[in-house]
């Protein structure tokens, strides 16, 4: 995200200081789904990942827990693709190597904490772009209003019998979510999404009953799974900062906001962040010509239409997770009866498809 940022602000002429972490994660099993306007907004910036690292979603299924479908395509929405599953560290060295060569953007290692400090005191405006637990956001003293799930999210990677058609598909079961993401050749990204006490027995599984379970729970839809990745986890939890912004400071991604995993969104929102943020400092150009980067009446503009966005798709994530989170009988058959109606609902239907692509 911020090494974007760095880039979008670059090529509006903006002379950037980067604070980053030199080193990649090893072993980052985690893909991301990249809607086209990120897409779009990733090739402007020359980034996009070439070759095997994005993988086309033609088709998506749904499947609720107890008869509920859904299917969406990429037919009749003028794109070829839904989204694009990306691999994280081939988005990541592309973005690392955009930067090495932008004359504008110097990049001070995280690790030196003084030339940071430095930078930071003496910057028209610095943007915070370091996650969900951000100490930067902490020492500014800004309150987030958090929420946790009491999940856990499982990441992996496996190889499928099954030709995966890139198609997407996702499982609803008991307040759980089951999604495998197709990527190169026949294999897929697992997101899963578990109960704390279920995550911890699932990560505690050797390979050959972890598989197992998984097959179980995806109805054995692409038939033998091969785990070919370690498996990777982290808490889920929903948080927004109470402010954006201040006086030469503000937030974008998730040390603004956080998401449930369930609809793919989440550096799609952070990319429209950093979009929004470089149009409004863009704009300053013009009538507002006088006004600082770090003006606090220019940076609320961001706030403004970003905080209206993400809230649009927070109630849309935490809606879903609570609502498939209800055990009883009767909230089971409702929220399966509305998916079926849903699925044959026409205009509406395409109209939410449109706005998960960012369209």
């Amino acid at each position: 995200m911020g090494l974007a940022l760095a880039l979008q602000l670059a090529s509006q002429r903006l002379r950037v200081g980067l604070v980053a972490h030199d080193q990649p994660r090893p072993g980052d099993v985690r893909a991301y789904a990249l809607n086209p306007a990120s897409r779009d907004q990733l090739a402007a910036l020359r980034v996009w990942p070439q070759g095997d690292a994005a993988t086309p979603v033609h088709a998506m299924e749904v499947h609720g827990d107890d008869g509920g479908e859904l299917r969406f395509d990429a037919a009749g929405t003028g794109r070829d693709a839904l989204a694009w599953i990306v691999d994280v560290p081939a988005l990541e060295h592309q973005l690392a190597q955009a930067v090495s060569y932008q004359s504008l953007i110097d990049r001070i290692p995280a690790a030196d904490a003084e030339q940071a400090k430095a930078l930071a005191a003496s910057a028209p405006l610095t943007v915070i772009c370091e996650g969900r637990d951000s100490f930067s956001r902490e020492r500014l003293g800004v309150a987030v209003e958090r929420h946790a799930y009491g999940q856990h999210a499982i990441a992996a990677r496996l190889s499928c019998e099954k030709p995966h058609g890139h198609v997407a598909r996702q499982w609803f079961d008991g307040g759980e979510i089951l999604a495998l993401l197709p990527l190169a050749g026949n294999s897929v990204a697992l997101v899963w999404s578990v109960a704390d006490a279920h995550h911890a027995e699932l990560m505690a599984l050797n390979t050959e009953s972890f598989v197992e379970r998984l097959h179980a729970a995806c109805r054995g839809a692409l038939g033998t799974l091969t785990l070919t990745s370690e498996r990777a986890a982290w808490p889920l939890t929903l948080g927004q900062a109470r402010h954006w912004v201040g006086p030469r400071w503000a937030l974008a991604g998730d040390a603004a906001h956080t998401l449930h995993p369930l609809a793919g969104q989440g550096l799609n929102v952070g990319l429209a962040d950093v979009a929004e943020l470089a149009r409004v400092l863009q704009a300053r150009q013009g009538q507002d010509y006088w006004r600082e980067l770090g003006d606090v009446k220019l940076l609320r503009r961001y706030e403004r239409a970003r905080k209206a966005d993400v809230a649009a798709m927070t109630g849309l994530t935490d809606g879903l997770q609570r609502l498939f989170v209800q055990a009883p009988r009767g909230w089971q058959v409702l929220r399966n009866a509305g998916m079926n109606v849903f699925e044959h609902s026409g205009p509406l239907k395409q109209w939410v498809a449109r706005q998960a692509m960012g369209l």
